[in-house]
């Protein structure tokens, strides 16, 4: 790990802050070409610097911290972390000769958030990219190359990048021509922005049941809540899981009823060897940090349709007409991401299955380390025709008390998560339920596990003794 701290003191700002990228310390060690050390420098440092106007390719050597605290080789280890602290939370240690051998860290409590962006390949040199090129906004080379990049990840025409998730199912279903009068069905197992959007075009949204094995939106139950005033159905692929899509599109032909795809977690997901997000009308997904890719903030929605395509590029720029600037021809909105997020996602997407691939290594470890319990359940990949992707790693327990379970785990640094509460039991949304009962259900057996990089067995046995304490 030692090598990922180091820059050399002839290198640029750029090069100390690809380091600091590099090892998420925040901190550089900057050492001359003997590897004695010169400096240490830290990302608050970098960002005073430019802030006095110096620029990136400035050398780094010009600039660096030379009052730093340090420690030698030949002393013990608690007088080396005795100068440690919440301030100063890594410090180089040398030689007699002054030269770098090691470092020490502090870490006053282990904290595994249940989610974090992996931003390990691409991702800092074509933000710097963009960030240089002056295209800081709404246009710019990266915008176009983000959305043809995904949408042909996924199998489909158009990508229209947006500024996040919700707002990609608000534009698919104003761009379907979803309002006042109409019914939309939805899961009741789903994130809020899921029924938020529909309530923000005027329309009722129509609550339903999910599959007691997929968690996934009842064809069954969709089916029952179809009336004379329904017009889309909003499929969420929940968890990484898809939908039964053959029998949500055959109901969908049958009543002339729009599908909107809500695949905010299940990038990369297939039904039938199918990506999600190439069945319905319109998909939309979330890039918000901790989906499977991110650009921060973001979303983009996914379509087959020139007509739809346009539509909904005319409406994210204000109404604007494409061929007469300032002249609007609908009500619009302002939902366009910037290059600057979109450089991110470029990178991101070079590295999608790479990271989809992680992420299903970090559930297996846990399904490894859990498996003799017998009243704990890591999320099934047996679902017919599906291949299903893991976001967050899930669970369900048959005993024991889970609120306490979860409490005991924060207690220990873990991160972990109740399953969402279902829509039908906020107040908000009750007046919209048809049916709810697996549901209701799941949400009170669930939980999410961390499925970060930083995982390791002395982790996986800790949240493994809290199991097997907390729920007998």
């Amino acid at each position: 790990m030692l090598e990922k701290l180091i820059c050399q003191e002839n290198r640029s700002l750029i090069e100390v802050l690809k380091v600091i990228n590099i090892n998420t310390f925040g901190t550089a060690f900057i050492v001359d070409s003997s590897n004695k050390l010169k400096g240490i420098i830290t990302d608050g440092d970098v960002r005073r610097i430019l802030l006095k106007g110096v620029g990136l390719e400035a050398t780094i050597g010009d600039h660096v911290n030379t009052d730093f605290v340090f420690s030698y080789d030949d002393e013990d280890l608690n007088t080396v972390l005795s100068k440690t602290s919440e301030k100063i939370q890594i410090i180089p240690i040398v030689n007699s000769n002054f030269e770098l051998v090691n470092f020490a860290r502090y870490n006053r409590k282990m904290h595994l958030p249940v989610a974090a962006p992996n931003l390990k390949g691409n991702e800092f040199n074509y933000l710097v990219d963009a960030f240089l090129s002056t295209w800081i906004s709404s246009s710019g080379e990266y915008i176009n190359r983000f959305e043809n990049d995904f949408s042909n990840y996924c199998g489909t025409k158009y990508g229209v990048a947006v500024s996040n998730g919700t707002v990609a199912i608000h534009l698919a279903l104003e761009t379907l021509g979803i309002g006042k009068g109409d019914e939309v069905i939805v899961p009741d197992f789903t994130f809020a922005a899921t029924i938020n959007a529909v309530l923000h075009t005027g329309a009722t949204p129509v609550i339903v049941d999910i599959e007691k094995d997929s968690w996934c939106i009842s064809p069954s139950e969709i089916r029952n809540a179809i009336t004379p005033n329904t017009k889309a159905i909003i499929p969420v692929h929940i968890y990484g899981q898809p939908c039964d899509m053959d029998a949500i599109m055959d109901i969908a032909k049958e009543h002339s009823l729009f599908v909107v795809e809500d695949c905010a977690e299940a990038h990369g997901a297939k039904y039938k060897g199918k990506k999600v997000g190439g069945f319905g009308d319109i998909s939309c997904f979330s890039f918000f940090a901790n989906k499977v890719i991110t650009t921060g903030e973001g979303g983009m929605c996914l379509t087959k349709s020139d007509q739809l395509d346009d539509k909904m590029r005319v409406l994210r720029d204000h109404g604007m007409s494409k061929t007469k600037r300032y002249w609007h021809e609908h009500v619009g909105y302002n939902y366009r991401m910037t290059n600057l997020q979109a450089a991110i996602g470029v990178a991101q997407i070079e590295r999608i299955d790479e990271i989809i691939t992680h992420k299903k290594e970090i559930e297996d470890s846990y399904r490894n380390y859990l498996k003799d319990i017998s009243y704990v359940h890591v999320q099934t990949r047996d679902i017919k025709d599906t291949e299903r992707i893991t976001w967050l790693v899930c669970l369900t327990i048959d005993k024991g008390d889970r609120d306490a379970t979860l409490l005991k785990l924060k207690e220990k640094g873990v991160d972990a998560r109740p399953f969402f509460y279902p829509l039908s039991e906020m107040e908000i949304y009750k007046k919209y339920v048809v049916s709810n009962a697996n549901s209701v259900m799941l949400s009170k057996i669930g939980m999410n596990l961390p499925s970060i990089d930083v995982l390791n067995e002395k982790t996986s046995e800790l949240i493994r003794e809290v199991f097997l304490n907390e729920l007998n």
